[in-house]
């Protein structure tokens, strides 16, 4: 994780849980930070992790904290990032800037599909090998269906949600999502229907968006800026490794630039598209062979190896020793 990696709480959190019944002061002892971060809402991924997870403790059931909070959230009290997308044009426009200005306020990142009549958001970690607490989660994805009912006027209902972890009381989610909610997916995912996107917002505002977007695009400029390239194709490649070899024209064109502009810039900053591929590969080997959960196989098809022997092969040239010999021998320390 990068330490250096600065998140804002907003605003409206600390009001929002205070009108729950839990006191801010008891999530502050709880995440064991000091009690000044209600007043100065900047913290690190962990910490923030670290608070979300304290009001998870604090509740009785994280289903009915993600409702509770989604829903008691006033829309004046939304940051500037998310008031662009509340007076978007349509849904689809709202999701889009939501992904897009997310980027300003780490950690989570989201990946939009559409394919047939399905829309798929799938929620992401920037900067950080940790997941987010599941009531982040949960929250995250109940916002973006929140942010459509309140946009359009409309009930909407979602396909189908997927979460990789236990969710508390299923039945209460399911009520408010209005579809199937699916536990131990291999990944956290909100599925809409596509046709809802084209809904226009009645809370559209022209004038305000244009006073907004340009700040906002602004300071994601100078943000993205400051990333280093690497870091940047570092995180895609981590993405999109399993099953298969991501190239550096599919990862150039996520950054929107062409394979000979990134291959210059990564040079740039003395590296290659080559060189970070081993490194990530490397480095996820070594994480999923900590797992003892993931038998070889797997772990080889993780980091994009087609067949066991390549993985082998490669894997003796990182660390001079079998993946097998390396889990025993790292297993065996750990414990």
């Amino acid at each position: 994780m990068k330490s250096h990696t600065r998140i804002k709480i907003p605003a409206g959190f600390w009001a929002g849980i205070h009108q729950l019944g839990i006191v801010p002061h008891d999530v502050a002892r709880k995440a064991r930070l000091p009690l000044t971060i209600i007043t100065d809402p900047v913290v690190t991924t962990a910490q923030y992790f670290a608070i979300w997870q304290a009001y998870s403790d604090l509740i009785d059931d994280i289903a009915k904290g993600i409702i509770k909070l989604t829903t008691i959230f006033e829309t004046a009290h939304y940051p500037p990032t998310v008031l662009a997308t509340y007076h978007a044009r349509d849904y689809r426009d709202a999701l889009n800037r939501m992904a897009r200005y997310k980027q300003l306020c780490p950690p989570e990142s989201l990946r939009i599909t559409e394919e047939g009549e399905h829309c798929t958001i799938e929620l992401d970690w920037l900067h950080t090998e940790q997941a987010g607490p599941p009531l982040l989660v949960g929250i995250t994805l109940a916002f973006l269906l929140e942010l459509g009912r309140r946009g359009t006027g409309q009930p909407l209902k979602a396909r189908l949600v997927e979460f990789s972890h236990p969710m508390g009381d299923l039945q209460a989610l399911e009520a408010y999502f209005g579809c199937r909610i699916r536990i131990g997916a291999d990944c956290n995912r909100l599925t809409l229907h596509r046709g809802d996107l084209d809904r226009p917002f009645v809370s559209y505002n022209a004038e305000l968006l244009e006073v907004l977007t340009p700040v906002l695009d602004q300071s994601l400029d100078e943000q993205q800026r400051c990333r280093t390239i690497t870091e940047m194709v570092k995180w895609i490649l981590k993405r999109s490794l399993t099953g298969g070899r991501p190239d550096i024209q599919t990862v150039a064109s996520e950054l929107g630039m062409s394979d000979r502009t990134l291959q210059r810039r990564l040079t740039d900053e003395g590296t290659s598209f080559k060189h970070l591929l081993t490194q990530v590969r490397h480095e996820q080997a070594r994480a999923y062979l900590a797992d003892p959960s993931l038998d070889i196989k797997e772990v080889a098809f993780l980091i994009g190896y087609e067949d066991q022997n390549s993985f082998y092969r490669a894997f003796r040239i990182w660390e001079g020793d079998t993946p097998s010999n390396w889990r025993t021998e790292h297993l065996g320390t750990t414990r």
